[in-house]
C-alpha cells in the first residue's frame, strides 16, 4: 500500500469505531510513510461533508480498492451506526434508575 491508494476496512474493532469509523468504510491513505505499521487513512463523507475521520489503521485491517472508493456507501453505514447508538441510547434513558433486568 502507499499513498492515495484507496481502502476498505475489514475489520470492526472499538478503536476505530469510536472515531467513527467501522468495517466496509472506505477511504484514502493519506500519508506518505507507515507510522508504527498504521497507515494514516481519511474516510470522507460524499460532496461538502465534514469528513468521518481521519486516523490511523494497521495495514492488516485493509483492503486495496484498485477502483477507487464510494464515499456514499460511508454514508450509509455511519447512518445504520448513529440509528443503533441511539436506540441504545434510549433504551436506558426510559428507566435509567431501574437496571432489574440486566444481566452480567
Amino acid at each position: 500500500m502507499k499513498y492515495m491508494d484507496c481502502v476498505e476496512l475489514i475489520v470492526e474493532k472499538t478503536k476505530y469505531a469510536k472515531e467513527g469509523v467501522h468495517k466496509g468504510m472506505q477511504g484514502v491513505i493519506w500519508d506518505e510513510e507507515k507510522i508504527n505499521g498504521c497507515w494514516l487513512v481519511l474516510f470522507p463523507q460524499y460532496g461538502e461533508k465534514e469528513d468521518i475521520a481521519d486516523i490511523g489503521i494497521h495495514e492488516e485491517d485493509l483492503k486495496l480498492l484498485p477502483n477507487g472508493f464510494d464515499a456514499k456507501l460511508n454514508e450509509r453505514i455511519k447512518a445504520q451506526f448513529d440509528e443503533s447508538e441511539a436506540s441504545d441510547k434510549n433504551s436506558f434513558d426510559n428507566k435509567p434508575n431501574d437496571l432489574s433486568d440486566y444481566m452480567i
